[in-house]
């Protein structure tokens, strides 16, 4: 955990953003309820980033050299981030919805 966020960029800036929602979950005072899910959000996309690091670390120890199928490798790899982000970011739009435009209703 610690030399992903020592090393890793797309962790490190996945890993702040998850802090900005935290703060925002104080701030907003969300329920519970709405702590799970954002706690699991941020916790999955975190941990399927740093597969997707550990999958690509090993294609470059494999192979060295560029290759068509190690680059398909890593794209789905990184695709895979890529549905839990947009996905969390629905969730959490759903999330904060609520909070954001339904307080002085």
């Amino acid at each position: 955990m610690f030399l992903l966020l020592k090393t890793e960029h797309a962790i490190i800036t996945q890993f702040s953003i998850g802090v900005l929602l935290i703060i925002a979950g104080f701030y907003f005072d969300i329920s519970r309820i709405d702590w799970i899910i954002q706690l699991a959000v941020i916790g999955f996309v975190l941990a399927l980033e740093g597969v997707n690091t550990a999958i690509e670390k090993v294609c470059d120890f494999v192979h060295i050299n560029f290759d068509k199928r190690i680059g398909f490798i890593k794209d789905v790899s990184a695709g895979a981030v890529s549905f839990a982000v947009f996905f969390s970011f629905l969730i959490l739009v759903l999330m904060y919805y609520p909070y954001l435009f339904e307080k002085g209703a």
